[in-house]
């Protein structure tokens, strides 16, 4: 039986950015399921234009021998013209479009005429309550959503509570990291020996006794102002001499016209402690020793989606502290009365980031990998195409004082709780490998083919 062809319209998957490494993932995960295409998008793409024909490097990259994989770079966000010249073209058997639906507007305006053909499954993103209302067009322009969080599969139930949804198709998954790029480095290993050189390297030599990690892009709601504060007051708590000993390390570009002017910020309120630039493009390799030689990572975004560096680090047994916020909450192993929090307990959780409801619930456990801080204060942010979404805040007062706790609990204690973190990410419960992402695909993608029926070309109504 011939395999189904996906066409993807995402963020191009040789790009660095989250979605593009997550498409690339579950994209090598399902070959030897599906065919792909993708509109591979980009900012001004160096491709843009060209067909890339990637058959040869993912079978050798997969050992899939017929997988089969092209690529349609285009500057933005594609067009209603290329999706028709790619439907006769390539023929596919669905659409699955994954990041913001603005970006893509388009393609929900056209989705009557797609759907007489084709499905169209869409991998959503959206972060924090309220409900967002104004997304129901996309929601009901989608055959199949999968969803990347616990907390947005109940947003979907809501936002469609007049169209009763079936089972099948408001699902999740979270997203998965490969294991074979992300993983523990101990001293028995080969690579240890280089990891401890790129760590002097990024360090010029120094040598330190406790690293704090953070991995995001320097824009204003990852708060990377507040990531140097929490630092800085973290370190005020310790000796001189100790605090001497201790860095953060930023892995960034430091001046971005979205975000910070991250050198100004630390010139200017922590001249006295170490803050470290990462900011070169790194491959796989030195990005898991980047993780291995930090003691913890940190998240301090007032809204997220999902969270893949703090996942990176769970995967490579670094803990984490992060804000209680959209999918952020599932890295967190959260349990109420010793059940791990499902899908299905957002219908009346709704989401953890109400402190004043949630912080001091003696029902409320986690994972010792994590450390969570919860939002001081919730600001109701908007804009023209995203008129309303929380902004959960946590003070970084309150952050500075979780770091201090993992200062404290020393190196090993701090390694157990990383490896317990490890283990559940990998785990049934979270689901947050590469592997069981493909899986998830697989499995709800299956489904909703055989469910799925055409759209009528005309509805008819009685006068």
């Amino acid at each position: 039986m011939s395999k189904k062809k996906i066409l993807l319209l995402s963020d191009d998957l040789r790009m660095s950015s989250g979605v593009g490494t997550v498409s690339k993932n579950f994209v090598l995960g399902t070959l030897d399921k599906y065919d792909w295409v993708q509109v591979g998008g980009a900012i001004k793409h160096p491709d843009s234009g060209k067909v890339v024909d990637m058959n040869e490097s993912v079978r050798k990259e997969t050992g899939v021998k017929d997988a089969s994989l092209k690529i349609y770079p285009v500057d933005g966000y594609g067009s209603p013209d290329l999706l028709r010249y790619l439907m006769t073209a390539e023929k596919p058997d669905a659409i699955l479009h994954y990041t913001d639906p603005r970006f893509w507007e388009w393609l929900y305006q056209m989705e009557h005429e797609v759907r007489q053909h084709i499905p169209i499954f869409y991998y959503n993103i959206w972060d924090d309550l309220p409900y967002p209302m104004w997304n129901e067009p996309f929601y009901e322009s989608c055959d199949l959503i999968m969803n990347i969080s616990k907390q947005t599969v109940n947003i979907v139930n809501n936002v469609r509570k007049d169209v009763p949804t079936n089972e099948w198709n408001n699902t999740y998954i979270p997203h998965g990291i490969n294991h074979k790029n992300f993983y523990p480095i101990t001293k028995k290993q080969k690579e240890w020996g280089d990891m401890i050189n790129f760590k002097n390297v990024v360090t010029g030599g120094r040598k330190y006794d406790f690293i704090v990690f953070w991995n995001n892009r320097n824009i204003r709601r990852k708060l990377p102002g507040d990531v140097i504060m929490a630092y800085k007051t973290f370190c005020d708590m310790l000796p001189k001499d100790k605090a001497k000993k201790c860095a953060l390390i930023m892995h960034t570009q430091p001046q971005d016209p979205n975000g910070t002017d991250l050198p100004a910020v630390v010139s200017a309120v922590c001249p006295d402690y170490d803050v470290i630039f990462s900011a070169q493009k790194l491959d796989d390799q030195k990005l898991r020793f980047l993780y291995n030689i930090a003691d913890i990572q940190i998240n301090m975004a007032s809204n997220e989606g999902f969270g893949l560096g703090t996942c990176e680090a769970l995967m490579c047994g670094t803990p984490i502290s992060v804000t209680v916020t959209g999918g952020l909450q599932d890295q967190c192993g959260f349990k109420y009365k010793d059940k791990l929090l499902t899908a299905e307990d957002y219908s009346w959780v709704h989401s953890l980031h109400d402190a004043k409801k949630w912080k001091d619930n003696s029902d409320l456990t986690w994972g010792e990998w994590a450390k969570p801080v919860w939002p001081s204060n919730r600001s109701l942010q908007g804009s023209i195409p995203t008129p309303y979404i929380f902004d959960d805040r946590a003070s970084f007062e309150d952050f500075a004082e979780v770091i201090k706790q993992w200062y404290d609990m020393g190196d090993e204690e701090r390694v157990r709780c990383g490896q317990l973190g490890h283990e559940f990410v990998m785990g049934d419960d979270a689901m947050m490998s590469a592997e069981a992402m493909s899986n998830l695909f697989i499995e709800h993608m299956d489904t909703a083919f055989d469910k799925w029926s055409p759209r009528k070309r005309y509805t008819i109504y009685k006068a």
